[in-house]
């Protein structure tokens, strides 16, 4: 009786064994299945079935991907900077205090020719620097008069009568500066160009002194771009040619050559304070770039042939793991992962997991992304 159990125990032990082998064993050819359906690009959880009128509503656009050129890219740091001549510096004439004409501010328009500061004279303790210009020169010229009828007399010396001359003409000069603008009420300082105020440097009644700023007036016609290159990167600085760049405000990628840019100049030192060697470009401004902003710069070089690259709208990221959505029929499109070079900010070097003829999705990536996370299935484990 006890072999008769025993021998029914073994033999529904190795039965069960045999299920959890077959098991195992079918759910490895499942793997393997699933991989080399992956391999192939088809079937796999990671395809998009989108049709055409779907995926034209959510803005997909494919493009056949080709070899062609790409510059070589240094991608580095750098500052807009007013240009030169577009800016001008408006300066007290005369000591005074100072009122504004109007309520100026940052960024508030100023005309040529425009007053932008009364400088009042008549108020000072050590008495109206204007008044005390004209007695100078009232005093000099009856001097002068004089001493043309003496010399002419032979009672002074031409000597002398150079010296009168001098004082007269002396005085003459600072009091014409002086009185270049005067008006009822003080001395005006006008704008020598049309411009916005970059920097107001005096407020409403303060002393200021013959010479001293009062306020930056700038045109923003034309914009320096200052890129400061590092110093390991010197040997390529001599093939650059043009640059892009993006600010800190903006998504947007200008590029040089459709703001009638040009290289202005290569640095050839590096200085005690900075590590960087500056490379300098000029352009146009389209009046939303902002002097003195920091910038992504992205510096463009030789030319380099047989290159396979896509725009950076094409790439989608997971985990750090960059993606593209391959379109391998009218309505499905496989993500596939790949591997990047250099940016010019526009469009990035594919080193590795794409061929010139295949078609990408170069426009509306990110819709591909999340239809594919919708239609990813959990992974069946044994865990129950």
């Amino acid at each position: 009786m006890k072999k008769s159990i025993w021998k029914a125990g073994m033999a529904l032990f190795l039965l069960a064994v045999s299920c959890q082998d077959k098991a195992e064993q079918a759910a490895h050819e499942s793997e393997e299945t699933a991989a080399e359906a992956a391999e192939a690009g088809v079937g796999h959880v990671n395809d998009v079935h989108l049709d055409t009128a779907s995926a034209r509503a959510a803005g997909i656009v494919c493009r056949t991907v080709e070899a062609g050129t790409f510059r070589d890219v240094i991608l580095t740091s750098g500052r807009l900077l007013p240009a030169t001549g577009d800016e001008a510096t408006l300066v007290a004439g005369v000591t005074g205090i100072v009122s504004l004409a109007r309520d100026f501010t940052e960024g508030s328009p100023v005309a040529k020719g425009g007053t932008a500061f009364i400088i009042a004279t008549d108020r000072l303790q050590d008495g109206d620097p204007v008044e005390k210009a004209r007695v100078a020169f009232e005093t000099a010229r009856g001097e002068y008069e004089r001493g043309k009828r003496l010399v002419q007399d032979k009672i002074i010396t031409q000597k002398d009568f150079a010296t009168l001359r001098a004082d007269y003409e002396t005085a003459r000069i600072a009091y014409e500066a002086m009185t270049s603008g005067h008006a009822r009420g003080g001395t005006a300082v006008k704008s020598p160009l049309s411009g916005y105020v970059k920097s107001l440097l005096v407020r409403e009644g303060d002393y200021v002194t013959a010479g001293q700023p009062l306020m930056t007036v700038t045109q923003q016609r034309r914009l320096h771009l200052r890129a400061d290159v590092p110093e390991r990167y010197y040997p390529q600085i001599a093939g650059i040619v043009s640059a892009r760049f993006r600010t800190a405000y903006s998504e947007r990628v200008y590029d040089l050559q459709e703001l009638k840019g040009r290289l202005v100049a290569r640095g050839r030192t590096v200085s005690d304070s900075s590590p960087y060697v500056p490379v300098t470009f000029e352009f146009d401004n389209r009046g939303d770039l902002l002097p003195g902003a920091y910038l992504e710069v992205y510096l463009l070089g030789k030319e380099r042939q047989d290159v396979v690259s896509i725009p950076l709208t094409a790439l989608t990221e997971d985990q750090g793991t960059r993606y593209v959505y391959v379109q391998e029929a009218a309505d499905v499109y496989v993500k596939r992962e790949v591997e990047t070079g250099a940016s010019d900010g526009c469009n990035v070097e594919i080193l590795r997991g794409l061929r010139p003829g295949e078609r990408v999705a170069v426009e509306g990536a990110t819709h591909l992304k999340l239809a594919s996370a919708k239609s990813v299935i959990p992974a069946h484990t044994h865990n129950h």
